[in-house]
């Protein structure tokens, strides 16, 4: 599992390095230079950090590779075909993420300065910008190798996420100022916020390595419940999780005011968290005491559950999907990491 995983990542990163040059020319090589800072290659603490874990592009390769093969398609569960397809959803995450720190007035990405902080924000938007034209170009790529019908739908579900991508930010950004928020508001932001693109992932994966359509759904679904999983379990690290794990503050989502799902079964219980909640914001001293007071009132067992009931989901519909090989191991292994992580 460890040997494939780890002969797949280089590939990964040589294949978002070509993409990414195709802007490295001589009236635009500081552009250039933008993006493979943000990519965590060059700069001040460049490295694998700053790179992140290539969870999304993985997902992709080691699907392909677990799914089989039809006629027509690359033969023996090759996953090399599959790069473009691999970078092009790396890429739609990075575009995000420079978005997400302006929206979201982020200083620091992955301990090093934000692009727009470095840059600006004008300059910032329009590298966010270039990666999402980068990731399209990239999913062009596959037609050297896949049928055009393949190639198009491939690039039907990669834009129809980027669609449900701005839905969740839309949704996530709306919800700063609302009071009157619940337990099923939650739900459809983290859908399209976190879940949407791992689903693309699976989805894309499952395609290009030529799985049925009842396998694709499967598949589909496994990433839609591993995306809610993660992020109810990130959630949770954001108010109880140890800060030397995970290396960020705990203080920050009680402090920043996200309404995370134990935050917004808090403020359903309308007890005394709900009262202080009301009051404004809650400050770095009173963290301690307000996250053991939303875990008292049940903020802290309810969100557990559901990222068991998550869990549960992802597991019974990756179960269902059967992926095959030393991929299909590499995968379920990946998958128990995700959804049982300390940071």
């Amino acid at each position: 599992m460890t040997d494939l995983i780890e002969t797949m990542l280089p590939a990964i990163e040589i294949e978002l390095q070509k993409q990414v040059s195709r802007l490295d020319v001589p009236r635009t090589k500081a552009f250039h230079d933008m993006l493979t800072y943000h990519m965590g290659w060059t700069g001040e603490g460049a490295g694998t950090v700053a790179t992140g874990k290539r969870i999304r592009p993985l997902l992709v390769l080691l699907i392909t590779a677990a799914s089989g093969n039809e006629i027509g398609n690359p033969p023996g569960g090759s996953w090399e075909p599959a790069l473009p397809a691999a970078a092009a959803v790396e890429l739609i995450h990075n575009f995000s993420l420079v978005h997400d720190d302006i929206q979201d007035n982020s200083e620091k990405r992955r301990g090093r300065p934000t692009l727009w902080i470095k840059w600006g924000m004008p300059q910032a938007i329009n590298a966010g910008d270039g990666l999402f034209v980068l990731s399209n170009l990239a999913a062009t790529e596959l037609i050297s190798t896949y049928s055009s019908e393949k190639v198009i739908r491939a690039i039907q579900i990669l834009q129809n996420t980027c669609l449900e991508l701005t839905r969740g930010q839309y949704l996530d950004m709306s919800y700063e100022k609302r009071s009157d928020l619940g337990v099923e508001d939650y739900w459809p932001m983290i859908s399209a916020k976190t879940a949407a693109l791992l689903s693309c992932c699976c989805a894309l994966g499952a395609l290009l390595g030529g799985a049925d359509e009842p396998t694709i759904d499967a598949y589909r679904s496994f990433g839609h419940y591993l995306g809610l999983a993660f992020q109810v379990q990130d959630d949770i690290l954001g108010i109880w999780g140890n800060e030397a794990i995970t290396g960020k503050s705990i203080a920050s989502d009680l402090v920043e005011g996200k309404k995370s799902l134990p935050v917004l079964v808090g403020i359903g219980k309308k007890g005394r968290f709900a009262d202080r909640w009301a009051q404004g914001p809650i400050k770095a001293d009173e963290v301690q005491e307000i996250a053991k007071l939303l875990a008292s009132e049940g903020g802290y067992a309810y969100t557990h559950e559901m990222a068991k009931q998550m869990t549960d989901m992802a597991i019974n519909s990756l179960r269902e999907a059967d992926p095959q090989g030393a991929a299909g191991d590499a995968l379920r292994d990946l998958t128990d990491k995700m959804i049982r992580r300390e940071s």
